[in-house]
This record gives structure tokens, C-alpha cells and sequence, in this order.
């Protein structure tokens, strides 16, 4: 019977959920392994105790051990150096010894995204086990339940297994020789062999006293003959003499087979011979066949990791035990793992690893707390695969302080898919050979793509069939359903945890849904019915036209038949006319890429990274109510993806997947953008959605595009934007592909600290406006602004700081700042603490400047002195006019003394009341505008008093003066303060 006949007799089309039972979600940890060799941190092993208690997670013997409130790894007792008896023949022993070393430096080696993307552990000091349960092959044949979470639940459970007791006797007393280790793509079997090999290594695997690994992937590659010594010995130079005695010497042997889907095994005695001569050169895929007949070797145990779809190819008779990689299927496993690999030390300064350190606390408590909810990330985290991909988008939101090219989010998600899929073809019996992760962005591309476009992330079984099924027309295209269904959905798409929602499917992380969809854009598979007809067409007569150029001319010297070249040039037309037809494609992802990028619908959502970040750690308050009526689902990472997935190391790593996108293509997309993503980007945008665009160009990694997007963006205004660490890198490392001045930069109200001014110094020095309100700058930061005006190519000419906590110590920098400074025009210090000592230090250092011309001193507890001695110092100042002192506390004296300067004779102006003399201020509503705007952030019974006492110096001015045109003035004054005191009290300012 057909695999696809099979497939539909199996799966019946009652749903796509009707799938393997690979997934346990039983809560139960019973027999359940977590090991690991060092938890860092007391609070690590805190959290530790505290998990292994609730769960009842039991460590191996062996593993962990603490000892003086220290933790160390240690061998069984009574075992022999590494935990092994001792070897029969000292010069095998020397040989495996050497055999040992080399196996534990190669398979502790981590991948370049591990130590790429943040802080890693190595194999030996630090893991967590998945579970194993015991199988069998009715159990993998039999068609499960409806893939619901509720299902997964009510799930019997199957034993559990322990990596280290995969070869214990079966349940009939047998002895296994023979194991399959199977999982869907994500669980974990590769990382679960090299800790396997890294643990016999160490002497925690005493029951083998050889182990010998193989990839099926290198095996599959080699097409000549080898014999097994061979094989060994060349892949392991060390054992070159332990090889010769492998079978007379009655070592206990393990080989190891990693990924048997990659190899095409055939155990009909015609199509493999019998083979017991380990020094008979047979193909490589007759070694594996033999090895597992028992014919070769037969004392030999064996291990091989599959995928689901590739268990049947290795007869039943030959697997004395089969064991499922289930994941990490308790919440306490993925908490265990995120508590190891978040407490990672950051290397940086004591100082900020100190508070990096509490940071990572602060990540941990949070993103448990959102785990123990149970909602869709729980889901997510099944797959340990997945759980890396949480830990390492965390560390790039939060410990980020600069942002190589090689560091993006769409190089993450790049990066994973890379790290999980590596190029594999879904199916090596299949003669197209398609990758997997080609077929995944044909079809789970689409699936995603029209979520996108019709706004939603819960996709039905109709859905599913739509977009899988609806063009299935071959028995191999039906195969390859088959494998991806058993292999590769789950990795993608889950069950909705929503009550009501529980038959629907959503994609397991939310932004993956994104990126597929920017994928099947970007790649081109967004085709019309018209297109796709056209480019087949199109093939077709390009690969016949010089056949027929051939018959043409031969038959035009025959016969004079002179019409016929003419056809022939007009047919050779159609494919030129096609590929000039096909370049629009080009523009119109352009357009597409635009027209999400700059949806009005989006302008005032959070900005992208605070919604990855929410979509991980959660919303902190109320959950919703089940019946109040969800916000609409956005996608503003798409248009994102689309960008990253175009910058060049993201096209060189899906070419190793099989995704290949084009030099040109990619050149064509970046041309037809100018005239779309760069024209729109010039209109005003709101600052979270301006952040995002900043960060699409971070993305997109191409500096002159960038460039000229940058060169556009006059004003820059990010007010209100949580400026992380992350996206002040993002800001610098675009602002930086150009030279040109920024008009204005407002970072008011931004979480700003002195970190984040170091970052953005190269972006500071060249605005010419510069807004640092609002932002808990203190003294620190002021040393950094201090440097910053100082230096000689500092273009500041306007900064702002108020309402930050400068203190006396921020005015000293400050001041010292002002002697040097020679841009500056105008510094507001409004509500910045600065008292009596702050003023003083700026007066000693104000008769060195020669270029402010506005001082904002308000609100700072002022007294008449201090107040008194700026003033004094102002008016020997060449170009300083203006001086606000509002809001102080001056007494009637200091204000009679302000109040008799005169700009003609002085040559600046105190602003400190509403008054001046008998006479309105000029200046009286920009005081009361300035008070306005800042209430939020004032002590509201100081400016209640502030107002009165205002409101007292005009009535007392009003009395003095018998010009009806000024009592006049001085009535709509009074009006207007006596209305901000009403709403004052009231409340409803």
C-alpha cells in the first residue's frame, strides 16, 4: 500500500488535528530527569530545591550533588576513574582515553548562534533532560485524538524513561540492544545526544565502555564502498588500534546513529546483503543495516534519533525498545531551563553586572509568572527548541548595548530555523528532494500570509485544508504531506489554549506567523493564477526554443517556408516579455512592504519590541474577560521581516535552507522601495511608530538605503518611547550612516539613563535641539551631557531638562559644562533640584560663556541670594537676556529688587512673576502654559500655593494702577490663574 494511501486510511480527513501522539501534556513528572552540573547562583539553587520539590523531578544519582552549600558533579561509587571498570588492555584504555577527549571537545562545541545571541552554557556544566516516555510501534501507527489541549491532558500517561536506562531490560526480562530515539523536529534529540556523549565521556554512562557516534546526514553523503574498520578509523584516528580487537576484545560497544531519516534503508536480503566481516567494504547504508540485523557485531548496542515519519523504516523485530522525546512537557522543565539560562553571567563591569543580575531575577519571576498562567506560551515551551528561542529574544531585548550587523531580530528567527532545520529535506525517499524548510514557506507561508492579510492568528481546520491540500495532485505530493504532518507541524503551529477556541490552531510563537509570511512574500510564492500559468509557459518555451531554432532553419533551407523564422522570433519574445512582466513582482512587494509598514490603523500601538515583550512576559493586571470583545490583532512585525529577511546574511543562511533569494532580486526590492517605504517615512509619524521604522531600517542592514531614509528625517521624535538599552543602539547605529545635523531630537519622557546617553553620544552631538525632559537623569548623566557639551564638535544649541533630579552635583558638571560650551543658546533647568549651591555653581562658571541667551532656573527653592547673584552675574553677560526664576521661593523684597531691572539699562530680563511693576507681564501666559504643561509632574499643593500667591501680587498690582486699560489686563490674568486654581482643586488638572 502507497504511503499516501496509508496516510488517508491512518489520518482520516475528520480533521488535521488527528495526529501521531508525539505531545504529552500530562502534568505528572514522576521519573522525570533534570540534570544539571551547576545552577549559578544561590538563588539558582534556591529555585532549584524549590522546583524539584513541587514537581517531584528526580535527579540521576550521581549527577548533582551538593556539598557546603556548593554544587559539583561526581561518578557512581565504586566505580573506577570516570566511573568506569577498568579496561582489559592498557593500550586500548590509553586509546579510548584519547578517543574520550576528542569526542568531549567536539560535541561540547556550541553552534555560532549560541555564543552569538547571548551568554551560553556548555553541555557538561549545565542541562536540562526532556522527556522520554516508552513507546511502541502500535502506539506510533495508532491515530490519536483530536490534537486539543483538553485531549492532550486526559492523555494516559506512558513510562517514563531516563536517558541513562534506554537499554534496561524490556518488560518480558529481554535484553535491548537496539533503541529508537524519535521526536518531531524541535525536541531536542540532537542536543540529547551530544549530552549523552558528553556524559560518557565524563564517566557518567559506566555501563558502556565505548562509544562510537555517526551522522546519518555524513553516511548518507558517502556513496563508496567502506568497510566498518574503515569507517571507524577514519571518522576516529584514536581508535586505530582498538578497532582490529573491536569484536574479540568484548568491549561494551555503543554507536550512536543520529538522524536515520537521512539515510534510505532497505532490509530485504535482495536489496542489502548479509554482512558480519567488519573489514568488508560495503555502502555505508549496508553497514547501518547489518549493524541493526545483528549480524554484524551482534553484542553491539545501538541508539538511533529519527523523525516521527522515519520510525517504520527500520522493521519492529529489530528495536528492542522504542523511546519518544516529548519535550519539556511541565511548566516546572521550562522554568528549570529558563532559570539556568537566564542567570548566565553578562560580561560587563561590576556595577551594571550588578544590575544586570537583578534584572535577570526580575525576567525569570516574570516570565514564570506568565508560565504558570497556561496560556499559549506554555504551549510554546513544550518544545525546548523554543524555549532557546524565548531566552535568547529576551536577552536581545533587554542586555543589548550595541547591536553588530549580525545581531538583528530577524537574524534570530533566521538563525533558529537554521539551528532546527540545517538544510534537511523533508524527505529523503522523495525524488524532488525539496528542503524542508522550502516546503514549510510554500505552505505554512501561505497559511501565515493570508492570517496577515485578513487579520487573525486562529486558523480552523478548513483553513488547514485550504492551504495545504487544495493543490495536491501527485502521490509524492501527498507523501510529503504526510512526513510534514508527522515531523514538522507541531513545530509551527499549536492548539489555541482560548476557552472556546480550543478546535482552532494557532502558530506556536506569535511572531513566527510573521516571519513566514515576510518569507513567502520576499521568496515570490505570492503569485496570481495568471502569473504562475505565465512563468511555467514561460519555462517551457525557454527550454525548448533552441530545439526548435534547430528544426526551423533546416526546414526553412528545404523549403521556402520564409514565415517561419519570423514565428519563431515572435514565440522567443514571450519569455523576455515575461521575466520584464515578472520584475513588477518586485514593486509590489515594495508596495506591500509599505503599506503595512506605515498603516495609520497601527500609529499608536506600542512599538514593535514592546510587543514582542509583552508576547513573553506577559501583561501585568486583570485578565480579560472571557466575553469582552478582544483588540484587534497587528501584525506590524511583518513588513519588518520582510526588510531583515532581504539584508545579506539572512539571504546567505536560507540559501543553506533552500530558500534561495537572489543578489538582484533583492537589489530590485531595495530600488522599488525608494520610491514607496522612503517617500512615506518622510511624513510625520508618531513617535512609537517612528521607533518602528528606525528599527525596519536596522533590520534591513543596508547602509545606503538607509542612509538616504536617515537623510530625510529633519526632527526626530521619540517622546514617551521606553528607550531600552536595545533601541538606543538601534537609534545610534542608523543615525550613524550619515553625518548630517538633526534639527530636533526629543527623547522627553524616555527612561533615559547615563548607559543610554553614552550610547547615543555620536547622535546627541549633532542635534541642535535637544529634549532630555522627564527622564531621572541625575548627576551621573550630567557628567555624560558635561562631556558632551565640551566636545569640539558638539552642535547643541537648545537643551532641555527639566523635571530630571540634576541636584547640586549634576549643576556643578553643568556649570563646568557652560565655561567650555560654545553652541549653546538656551538651557532649561526647570524643576531640577538644583537649590541655593546648584544656582551658585552656575553663576561661578555663567561669566565664562559666551553664547546662552535663555536660562530657565524655575522652580529650584531659590532664595532671594542665589536668585539675586544669577541675576547679577547675568547682567555683565555679553548675549544673556532672559532669565526665568518663576516658581522660587523669593520674597517680596527679592521680587522689588527683580522687578526694578530693565532690559534697556540692564540688558536681561527676570521672569518671576506675572507681574512687572504696575503692569502685566509680557510674559504671563507662557508662565502659566509652562505650569500647565508640567503639573503632572509638580507637587500639587506647592503650586496651589505658587497660584495664590501669584494671584495676590496681581490684585495687590491691580489696586495701584488707575489705567482701565491695564486694570483691564489685569483682570483676564486674574480670570485665567483663578481658573487653573478651581480645576486645581477640583481635580480636573
Amino acid at each position: 500500500m502507497s504511503r499516501a494511501v496509508r496516510c488517508q486510511s491512518c489520518l482520516p480527513w475528520g480533521g488535521w488535528a488527528r495526529l501521531p501522539r508525539c505531545l504529552a501534556w500530562g502534568r505528572g513528572t514522576r521519573g522525570v530527569s533534570a540534570s544539571a552540573a551547576a545552577v549559578p547562583g544561590p538563588a539558582g539553587r534556591c529555585l532549584l530545591r524549590k522546583i524539584l520539590r513541587t514537581s517531584s523531578i528526580s535527579l540521576p544519582r550521581g549527577c548533582v550533588r551538593y556539598q557546603g552549600g556548593s554544587q559539583e558533579s561526581s561518578a557512581q561509587p565504586g566505580s573506577s576513574r570516570h566511573g568506569q571498570p577498568p579496561l582489559r588492555n592498557v593500550a586500548s584504555s590509553g586509546a579510548i582515553k584519547k578517543h574520550q577527549k576528542s569526542l568531549s571537545a567536539w560535541f561540547s562545541h556550541q553552534p555560532n548562534e549560541e555564543r552569538q545571541f547571548g551568554p551560553s552554557f556548555s553541555l557538561d556544566a549545565v542541562h536540562v533532560d526532556p522527556v522520554i516516555r516508552e513507546s511502541s510501534l502500535e502506539e506510533i501507527l495508532k491515530p490519536s485524538p483530536d490534537l486539543t489541549i483538553q485531549n492532550q491532558l486526559q492523555q494516559p500517561h506512558r513510562k517514563v524513561i531516563s536517558l541513562h536506562n534506554l537499554f534496561d531490560v524490556d518488560a518480558c526480562g529481554r535484553p535491548v540492544k537496539n533503541v529508537v530515539l524519535y521526536g518531531t523536529v524541535g525536541t531536542g534529540k540532537s542536543t540529547l545526544i551530544k549530552k549523552m556523549v558528553v556524559d560518557w565521556c565524563h564517566g557518567r554512562l559506566p555501563h558502556f565502555e565505548l562509544v562510537i557516534p555517526f551522522s546519518c546526514e555524513d553516511l548518507s553523503h558517502s556513496h563508496a564502498h567502506v568497510s566498518l574498520r574503515r569507517l571507524i578509523t577514519k571518522k576516529y584516528q584514536h581508535l586505530r588500534d582498538v578497532v582490529p580487537v573491536l569484536e574479540a576484545s568484548n568491549l561494551r560497544v555503543l554507536f550512536i546513529l543520529n538522524g536515520l531519516e537521512r539515510l534510505n534503508l532497505d532490509f530485504r536480503l535482495a536489496g542489502t546483503e548479509l554482512c558480519c566481516d567488519p573489514n568488508e567494504p560495503v555502502p555505508p547504508s549496508a553497514i547501518v543495516v547489518n549493524l541493526l540485523r545483528k549480524y554484524l557485531l551482534p553484542e553491539a548496542s545501538i541508539i538511533v534519533t529519527t523523525r516521527p515519519s522515519a520510525v517504520r523504516r527500520i522493521p519492529s523485530k529489530y528495536v528492542g525498545r522504542y523511546a519518544e522525546i516529548c519535550g519539556f512537557s511541565d511548566t516546572n522543565l521550562q522554568k528549570l531551563y529558563f532559570q539556568m539560562r537566564l542567570s548566565q553571567p553578562i560580561c560587563s563591569g561590576e556595577e551594571s553586572q550588578d544590575r544586570s543580575s537583578a534584572e535577570q531575577e526580575n525576567l525569570v519571576e516574570m516570565l514564570s509568572r506568565n508560565l504558570e498562567r497556561h496560556n499559549q506560551i506554555t504551549a510554546a515551551c513544550f518544545l525546548p527548541s523554543y524555549c532557546w528561542l524565548v531566552c535568547t529574544t529576551l536577552h536581545f531585548l533587554y542586555f543589548t548595548r550595541t547591536v553588530p550587523p549580525s545581531q538583528t531580530l530577524t537574524g534570530i528567527y533566521t538563525s533558529f530555523l537554521r539551528l532546527n532545520f540545517s538544510g534537511e529535506v523533508l524527505d529523503s525517499t522523495d525524488p524532488t528532494h525539496i528542503s524542508m524548510m522550502k516546503y514549510v514557506a510554500k505552505t505554512v507561508g501561505k497559511l501565515a500570509y493570508e492570517g496577515v492579510m485578513s487579520r487573525k492568528i486562529c486558523f480552523s481546520e478548513e483553513d488547514l485544508r485550504q492551504c495545504f491540500e487544495v493543490e495536491m495532485k501527485t502521490e509524492s505530493e501527498l507523501n510529503l504531506l504526510e512526513v510534514f504532518r508527522s515531523d514538522v507541524f507541531r513545530f509551527f503551529l499549536s492548539p489555541c489554549v482560548q476557552p472556546g477556541k480550543e478546535h482552532t490552531f494557532v502558530f506556536t510563537i506569535p511572531a513566527m506567523q510573521e516571519y513566514l509570511a515576510a518569507l513567502y512574500v520576499v521568496l515570490g510564492e505570492k503569485k496570481t493564477l495568471a502569473q504562475r500559468v505565465g512563468k511555467e509557459l514561460s519555462e517551457v518555451i525557454g527550454k525548448v526554443s533552441e530545439d526548435v531554432a534547430v528544426v526551423v532553419n533546416i526546414v526553412s533551407k528545404v523549403l521556402p517556408l520564409r514565415f517561419l523564422p519570423v514565428l519563431f522570433n515572435l514565440l522567443k519574445i514571450f519569455p523576455r516579455y515575461f521575466s520584464r512582466v515578472s520584475g513588477k513582482d518586485k514593486d509590489a512587494i515594495a508596495h506591500t512592504m509599505a503599506e503595512e509598514l506605515f498603516k495609520e490603523e497601527d500609529y499608536y500601538n506600542d512599538d514593535v519590541l514592546d510587543q514582542i515583550n509583552s508576547s513573553i512576559l506577559g501583561v501585568e493586571g486583570p485578565l480579560r474577560h472571557p466575553d469582552e470583545a478582544p483588540d484587534d490583532e497587528v501584525f506590524e512585525l511583518f513588513p519588518i521581516f520582510m526588510g531583515g529577511i532581504l539584508s545579506r546574511r539572512n539571504r546567505a543562511i536560507l540559501e543553506q535552507l533552500g530558500c534561495s533569494i537572489k543578489n538582484l532580486a533583492a537589489f530590485e526590492i531595495a530600488q522599488a522601495m525608494k520610491k514607496t517605504v522612503i517617500r512615506k517615512g518622510r511624513r510625520g509619524l508618531p513617535p512609537s511608530e517612528l521607533m518602528d521604522y528606525l528599527f525596519f531600517l536596522h533590520e534591513f542592514q543596508n547602509e545606503r538605503f538607509t542612509a538616504e531614509a536617515v537623510r530625510s528625517l529633519r526632527a526626530v521624535n521619540l517622546s514617551s518611547v521606553k528607550m531600552t538599552p536595545l533601541k538606543c543602539s538601534v537609534l545610534a547605529s542608523v543615525m550613524s550612516t550619515t553625518c548630517h545635523e538633526v534639527e530636533e531630537l526629543n527623547l522627553t519622557s524616555c527612561n533615559l539613563d547615563s548607559g543610554s546617553l553614552r550610547t547615543l553620544f555620536p547622535v546627541l552631538l549633532r542635534c541642535k535641539a535637544l529634549h532630555l525632559q522627564l527622564n531621572s537623569l541625575g548627576s551621573d548623566a550630567c557628567k555624560e551631557i558635561r562631556d558632551l557639551l565640551l566636545h569640539d564638535k558638539c552642535a547643541v544649541s537648545s537643551l532641555r531638562l527639566a523635571n530630571n533630579p540634576v541636584g547640586e552635583q549634576g549643576a556643578r558638571y553643568l556649570a563646568e559644562a557652560l565655561a567650555g560650551n560654545r553652541s549653546l543658546t538656551q538651557l532649561s533647568l526647570l524643576h531640577t533640584a538644583l537649590g541655593d549651591a546648584g544656582a551658585e555653581a552656575i553663576a561661578r562658571h555663567l561669566a565664562e560663556n559666551r553664547r546662552l541667551r535663555e536660562l530657565n532656573l524655575g522652580y529650584n527653592s531659590l532664595t532671594d541670594a542665589a536668585a539675586l547673584r544669577v541675576v547679577e552675574v547675568a547682567k555683565r553677560h555679553e548675549t544673556l537676556d532672559k532669565v526665568h526664576l518663576y516658581f522660587n521661593d523669593i520674597s517680596e523684597d527679592g521680587k522689588r529688587a527683580l522687578d526694578s531691572l530693565r532690559m534697556d539699562r540692564d540688558g536681561v530680563r527676570a521672569l518671576v512673576f506675572l507681574t512687572a511693576g504696575t503692569d502685566v507681564s509680557d510674559y504671563w501666559s507662557h508662565i502659566l502654559n509652562v505650569v500647565q504643561r508640567n503639573l503632572p509632574f509638580w507637587d500639587r499643593e506647592r503650586v496651589r500655593q505658587h497660584l495664590a500667591l501669584l494671584l495676590q501680587d496681581l490684585e495687590s498690582s491691580r489696586s495701584q494702577t488707575a489705567n482701565p486699560w491695564r486694570k483691564a489686563k489685569f483682570l483676564r490674568v486674574e480670570s485665567e490663574v483663578k481658573k487653573m486654581l478651581g480645576k486645581l482643586q477640583d481635580g480636573s488638572l
